[in-house]
């Protein structure tokens, strides 16, 4: 025999009691049927029931739950069988009727009373269902016995296990049962709880020793997180009781948590199902299942509108009694304890609540320890509120060692603060406390952290989308399936902003259709908005670019990491900046656990930076750079000819995107000075800009101008730059303009280079670099490649970003 138990939104509507229909007549096994009342009708119940004892007009309300279930009986039946249904029905809504009347005269609801009431959703719904089915229907009331415990009445399991047994040994092959409800000893009706119809099916299901109970609900089974707030969580193939029980207790509400016990003594499985997705696997709850290590954590619940209280004081410390006191106090008011910290040293005791009796709690404990904080041996009574309780559940976590350090570690580098943690010695779940405003960050990182999402979500928050930001944009669009396939990693873009719109979507912006959407957006593009949006948008493994050349924008980086979000720059002006605001960056960054990575500063896609780092966390020391890192005046000097002068190079190096919007900083050598810097800091070295010595090759007038004025005039200096090409291409020669950092003391000129010098074949606009350092010493290491070009430094930016991702 099985059982299957139908919620009220299964049987709500005429399709899905249809559907019913053909679950249960397609069972070869005998079949109880347990129903739950139509959906939203034990709600309208309990409203009809409080404003009939507050003497308010409650016809409205009674006639709703009746059309209700006469409109659902007209699309079920045939003209004359939903007669006979509604005829069926008619002494029940009448006694319904007389009873809310009682109510409302003697303005008094009793708990007897309000059972009563909330009770007849279950008694109509399955006189419905079994007319519809054409089965025997078993009276709960007759088979299941409690005491009076009204509203949450206890079961005498030996009683109603025989009762149960007993009445259905008559069925035949199909039979049905309301949920919910049962009764006292003396006839009286009560309920099992909020989720009672689960329960009952449970009892139905322990009493006939089932093969198996079958939960059918509106979903597809326990999933691994909030499907409302993962939108990648899935369903749990399977679970042991246990792991549903705490998937339960924190806040999975896919199966009452009183239902399990029953079924578990008799190790009956449970399958969750879901009636609008037949044919889907669902859930499956049993005694054990295969211990793999694969995946330790089955799923990850949570607890909104949670108080967390802290007693605390020297005088608690060795003293007996006082936890006792303390949840006998909030046992006395029925007030349940959903998480229980304690220090130690036995100074201090967390617990946590639902708030709505926080205040409750409050009244009882400074009732109960009214003596000790007066004389001061309780020195501090403290409630926190608007947080949530978070929990991993799995029971091969005992099995796998660092799962705690892993968790709160992802949870950290986040930006998360944990306000409380608690775990049990069985080691199935732990369980910790944090700001509700952090709860969708928290579930998201969680989930991803322990591979229950199928890949790693990078969120970027993009500022700037002229020729670099474009070219990035492009390679991630041409890279997103290559990456979700082979390396788990999905880049969603966030937000947007470019120099006079932004817009920002949590779900992702469709790059297809980015040009459009920014275009029609109506939020000015502002630094501080955007900046200020990213940390209230509060998304896990968030990450700003920047793909500017603005100052003003590196303004910001300082507040970005503070607010645990990494930064990945092509804008050089932050390392090259004061040296005392470069370590601030790089220290908050290490700080909060942040990247802050600017690999395209020095030499566009070159690895250059990460080639530096690598040898100085190696224990290596860097001791000299030799460099040309200049794409810009390299293609220039590389272009000039007999036909092409030095004026017509420069304006050539601009167009093809390779200067600077003004190009007498690439020019004046301070690009150049900005990326020496940058390496020698890299390298360990404090130095400044201004401490770099600048041996520039064209007059100061030429920078002291306007850029209008620069290029009217920059002709002058054609014909002594023709002049001395010549030379220099007689004697097999070439220009190159080199930094140079020697344990510390830097300076950029133009040299002049000979055929045997690595600079010498250095062709169009590329980098190369000499690293000497104390292993490579006699032979420097040398890197060399293409140094300049937005889509070189789109792929150095696209680097970047895999390795914040840390794939």
């Amino acid at each position: 025999m099985k059982i299957l138990k139908f919620g009220g939104t299964s049987v709500g509507s005429v399709e899905n009691v249809r559907r019913i229909g053909e679950i249960v007549l397609n069972q070869h096994d005998k079949i109880i049927v347990v129903v739950s009342a139509l959906g939203g009708v034990t709600d309208q119940l309990l409203a009809v029931a409080q404003q009939a004892a507050s003497g308010v007009k409650i016809n409205g309300e009674l006639v709703s739950i009746r059309t209700r279930h006469e409109d659902l009986i007209k699309g079920l039946f045939n003209e004359e069988d939903s007669i006979k249904t509604i005829q069926a029905l008619q002494p029940l809504f009448d006694e319904l009727e007389k009873i809310v009347q009682g109510v409302t005269l003697i303005g008094e609801l009793t708990p007897k009373t309000l059972d009563k009431i909330l009770g007849f959703g279950e008694r109509l719904s399955s006189i419905l269902i079994s007319r519809f089915l054409n089965v025997q229907l078993i009276d709960s009331l007759a088979v299941i016995r409690t005491d009076r415990n009204f509203g949450k009445a206890n079961v005498d399991f030996e009683r109603t296990y025989k009762l149960i047994s007993e009445a259905c040994a008559s069925v035949v092959q199909f039979a049905v049962a309301p949920g919910f409800i049962s009764s006292a000893p003396d006839g009286s009706m009560t309920t099992l709880g909020r989720g009672g119809s689960d329960y009952t099916a449970a009892l139905f299901a322990a009493a006939v020793h089932a093969t198996q109970l079958e939960i059918w609900t509106d979903v597809d089974g326990f999933m691994t997180a909030d499907p409302r707030v993962i939108s990648k969580a899935y369903t749990i193939p399977m679970l042991t009781y246990s792991e549903a029980m705490e998937l339960s207790h924190f806040g999975a509400k896919v199966i009452y948590p009183p239902t399990i016990l029953p079924v578990y003594q008799k190790s009956i499985p449970i399958h969750i199902k879901n009636t609008l997705n037949p044919d889907g696997d669902g859930t499956l709850i049993c005694q054990s299942e295969a211990n793999t290590k694969d995946h330790p954590i089955k799923g990850i619940s949570s607890i909104s509108g949670i108080s967390l209280f802290t007693i605390q004081g020297l005088g608690m410390v060795g003293v007996t009694g006082i936890s006792m006191r303390l949840f006998g106090a909030l046992a006395k008011e029925e007030i349940n304890v959903i998480l229980i910290s304690q220090a130690s040293s036995e100074n201090s005791i967390s617990f946590a609540i639902d708030s709505h009796f926080a205040d409750t709690a409050r009244d009882a404990i400074s009732l109960e320890f009214e003596r000790e904080i007066a004389s001061g041996r309780i020195s501090k009574l403290n409630c926190e509120s608007e947080l949530s309780i978070l929990a991993i559940v799995g029971e091969n976590m005992k099995h796998s060692a660092g799962i705690a350090g892993k968790l709160f570690h992802t949870i950290g580098k986040n930006g998360i603060n944990v306000v409380a943690i608690a775990q049990g010695a069985s080691e199935q779940n732990i369980s910790w406390v944090v700001k509700n405003s952090d709860l969708r960050k928290t579930l998201n990182v969680v989930h991803e952290a322990f591979f229950l999402s199928p890949y790693v979500e990078l969120n970027i928050f993009l500022v700037g989308i002229g020729t670099v930001g474009r070219d990035l944009l492009s390679q991630i669009s041409r890279q997103q399936n290559k990456l979700k396939k082979d390396h788990r990693l999905k880049l969603k873009l966030a937000g947007v902003a470019n120099s006079r719109k932004m817009i920002f979507d949590r779900e992702g912006i469709d790059l297809s259709t980015l040009k459009d959407a920014i275009s029609q957006s109506e939020a000015k593009s502002d630094l501080n908005v955007f900046c200020q949006t990213m940390v209230e948008m509060n998304m896990f493994n968030s990450v700003f670019v920047d793909c500017t050349a603005d100052a003003k924008v590196a303004d910001h980086y300082l507040f970005v990491l503070e607010n645990y979000i990494s930064i990945v720059a092509a804008n050089k002006v932050a390392a090259s900046s004061e040296y005392s605001r470069y370590r601030a960056l790089k220290e908050m960054a290490a700080k909060h656990g942040v990247k802050f990575l600017f690999e395209t500063n020095v030499g566009a896609g070159l690895p250059l930076i990460s080639t530096i780092n690598d040898l100085m966390r190696s224990g290596d020391r860097i001791v000299r750079i030799e460099a040309v890192l200049s794409g810009t005046l390299n293609y220039i000097f590389n272009t000039l000819s007999k036909d092409i002068p030095f004026s017509k190079a420069v304006r050539m190096a601009k167009e093809i995107g390779y200067s600077e919007p003004d190009p007498r900083i690439d020019l004046s050598g301070i690009d150049v000075i900005r990326k020496l810097v940058i390496l020698a800091r890299e390298s360990g070295y404090k130095i400044e800009k201004e401490e770099v010595i600048n041996n520039s090759f064209i007059p100061d007038k030429y920078f002291n101008s306007s850029i209008d004025e620069f290029w009217n005039t920059i002709g002058e200096m054609d014909e002594v730059f023709e002049k001395q090409r010549v030379v220099l291409e007689e004697g097999k020669q070439k220009w190159r303009f080199v930094g140079v950092m020697d344990q510390g003391k830097a300076s950029v000129s133009l040299q002049i280079v000979d055929p045997g010098h690595p600079f010498y074949d250095l062709e169009g606009s590329n980098n190369i670099i000499l690293l000497t350092s104390e292993r490579y010493n006699e032979f420097p290491m040398l890197i060399k490649g293409y140094g300049a070009g937005a889509a070189v430094t789109a792929a150095g930016v696209f680097a970047d970003l895999i390795k914040v991702s840390n794939i």
